[in-house]
């Protein structure tokens, strides 16, 4: 497999189907993530449509100074909540929470029930930092860089919202050190 790297390398010289490899690597991921901002399929799928004409556009002369879900985090979640926001404002609704929303889990066992409940309280920054950092992978670095924040405000987001979540009787056994 080659890396994203040498992908954009060959997308740089012209080749598109490097670019489709790149799409194929990462569109499972843009659009989980799309739904999770969002809650809704047809606006995931329009999401991570957006989120790759953006990225196509950047050629030639693109150059990853991180990884690409690094990179693609801001994308996906500006252009899926600008995308949910513009979709409210046409249905005539009020305007949308600032939140990270957290799909509900259906047909589940209790304690991911808990989970999803005890997540469901925390504020949106230490929200989504949870999820950023043991949902998606990325490292406190990875997150500051994708939202734009110091290391040391991921670090203590990370901090407050595992403290909250050890306190929780039904999710304490998720998050103990």
């Amino acid at each position: 497999m080659e890396s994203d790297e040498k992908l954009i390398q060959q997308i740089n010289d012209g080749d598109l189907d490097a670019f489709e490899t790149l799409y194929i690597r990462y569109r499972d991921w843009v659009y989980r993530l799309a739904y999770r901002f969002t809650r809704d399929e047809e606006l995931a799928q329009d999401t991570v449509q957006e989120t790759f004409i953006y990225l196509l556009k950047k050629f030639p002369g693109f150059e990853l100074t991180a990884r690409m879900t690094t990179f693609l985090y801001p994308v996906v979640r500006f252009t899926a909540i600008g995308m949910l926001r513009q979709r409210q404002r046409h249905a005539g609704i009020g305007q949308p929470p600032e939140e990270i929303a957290i799909p509900a889990p259906e047909n589940t066992d209790t304690s991911r029930r808990d989970l999803a409940a005890a997540m469901a309280v925390l504020p949106d920054p230490q929200r989504e930092t949870v999820l950023m950092r043991f949902v998606d992978g990325f490292s406190i670095d990875e997150i500051a860089a994708a939202l734009r924040i110091p290391a040391g405000t991921v670090k203590s987001r990370l901090h407050k919202a595992l403290q909250t979540l050890r306190k929780n009787e039904k999710t304490r056994r998720y998050f103990l050190e």
